[in-house]
């Protein structure tokens, strides 16, 4: 993995804890809202939505640099507009970044031919 890549990757991978934090305080707001006289949805509104359009614009710079196939990016995207989903994302991502770190050093030490 080049560093291009790696670094697509880790923006989305941060980007996409706080998108998922956005998206249930505005889901909280809009509860709020509906129940008691505090209205915070407009500015929580637009705090996830431009978070969500930086979510994503680097889902798609990672689609295009490590080539998924569409169901792997459908899944991201998915991921996306769920809740919790953001954090589903997160880790997934970390965890794809530790396998390759351990795959480099593999191949860098000899003992994989991957």
């Amino acid at each position: 993995m080049d560093i291009k890549t790696a670094s697509s990757l880790h923006r989305l991978r941060l980007v996409s804890a706080p998108e998922a934090v956005s998206f249930i305080l505005l889901l909280i707001c809009s509860v709020l809202k509906r129940t008691t006289d505090f209205d915070a949805v407009s500015v929580m509104g637009m705090i996830h939505g431009v978070l969500f359009i930086i979510y994503v614009l680097f889902w798609l710079d990672a689609w295009n640099r490590t080539k998924w196939d569409v169901k792997t990016a459908a899944l991201y995207f998915v991921l996306s507009v769920l809740p919790f989903g953001g954090f589903v994302a997160e880790r997934k991502l970390k965890r794809a970044a530790d396998d390759e770190v351990i795959a480099s050093r593999a191949r860098r030490e000899g003992t994989v031919s991957a």
